[in-house]
């Protein structure tokens, strides 16, 4: 039986030290030794985070990725395995190649600090699918073309390759996005060109308000550093949607952390077409707007919290749901999420979800 959906692109192992005793300025000190506490391990990357999400979820995925032959490559596949057995069969393993890593620095009361190593998705390209996967699926979603170096070359001519090919046979496209080192090639890649070549071919894209602000407003993301969330307003957002939707997105929006979710809806019913094919509305979709704050929780790690995000508004789109809606999902997955340390094992099933929503889950002040 075909998927549902298809999530592919990148997964890393991550590597989670317990550093909440420590403070930032002990973490980057010099020629002292602290006691941590212990480590933990859990796959990562959108392949992982939004992929295993959306499958607590209830939903029938596939999940494509690719990993090295090396001890990381097998504890990811093995960490996989044990969410589902057939959900790391189309991980492909890369002779000679190493695998990708995180490491997830977070001190006490400060937020985390990736380090991360890309391996063998130096090489990841139109030709790394299996194409023949996505005959019957309604939507496919793709990781991080930000750590992907092939995807952002040449002003996304790649990307854009492979984005056509995946449109031919599956009738929804949703892309997400990790935030670029600016000293990478990734970093002083031409964003804005990447998103002009590429977005007519997406349907849903929900980036976290700082990749996108990386990639199209620089100057204010400099400006605003720390107090970013604090200068935002609802005329900002809505303009930097516009903006996204003049490229030729359908659905796109922004990832706000402790603020919540930002979602924005072409005006043209044609254009939301894709909608209909996930179950929903496309006329209920037209020119919707929409901001969801977030649900008050205990927070114990925000690894993973885009990704989860991004797995409840999917999951919500492919049961039919509208705007509103899709923007609580997020939301309340997103939550559930940060209740855990690491990426994955937060979030919970749909009726255990839809139980707290139910129940009247207060949001944040």
């Amino acid at each position: 039986m075909p998927a549902d959906a298809v999530v592919a692109g990148h997964i890393a192992l991550d590597i989670l030290p317990d550093l909440s005793a420590l403070s930032p300025q002990q973490v980057i000190g010099a020629g002292k030794v602290y006691e941590i506490g212990r480590i933990a391990y859990s796959t990562g990357g959108a392949v992982s985070n939004t992929g295993l999400a959306l499958h607590r979820l209830g939903v029938a995925v596939s999940l494509q990725a690719v990993v090295g032959d090396d001890w990381v490559g097998r504890a990811i596949i093995d960490y996989v395995r044990g969410f589902g057995e057939r959900l790391s069969e189309h991980i492909r393993i890369a002779p000679a190649a190493a695998s990708p890593y995180t490491i997830v620095i977070e001190p006490q009361n400060h937020d985390r600090t990736l380090l991360t190593h890309t391996g063998v998705y130096s090489d990841f390209g139109a030709d790394s699918l299996h194409y023949d996967l996505l005959d019957g699926c309604k939507l496919f979603h793709l990781g991080y073309p930000t750590l992907l170096p092939r995807l952002f070359a040449d002003e996304g001519a790649e990307f854009w390759r492979l984005l056509a090919a995946v449109k031919a046979r599956c009738p929804a496209i949703s892309i997400d996005m990790s935030l670029p080192p600016p000293d990478s090639a990734s970093g002083r890649a031409d964003w804005a060109a990447v998103l002009r070549r590429c977005l007519p071919l997406v349907d849903i894209f929900v980036p976290s308000i700082e990749e996108i602000m990386y990639m199209l407003r620089r100057a204010d993301l400099l400006r605003w550093r720390d107090s970013l969330l604090d200068n935002l307003t609802g005329d900002y957002l809505a303009a930097l949607a516009d903006e996204l939707l003049t490229m030729g997105v359908g659905i796109a929006g922004f990832k706000l952390g402790e603020r919540g979710l930002y979602l924005r809806a072409a005006a043209d019913d044609e254009r939301l077409a894709f909608v209909s094919a996930l179950g929903g509305s496309a006329r209920s979709w037209a020119g919707a707007q929409v901001w969801q704050p977030a649900f008050a929780v205990r927070v114990a790690g925000t690894t993973g919290a885009g990704d989860a995000a991004y797995a409840g508004l999917l999951a919500a789109l492919l049961r039919g749901m509208n705007a509103v809606d899709c923007a609580r999902w997020a939301c309340a997955v997103a939550a559930c999420n940060i209740e855990a340390a690491d990426a994955t094992t937060g979030v919970r099933s749909w009726d255990e979800t839809a139980a707290r929503l139910q129940a009247g889950w207060t949001t944040r002040d």
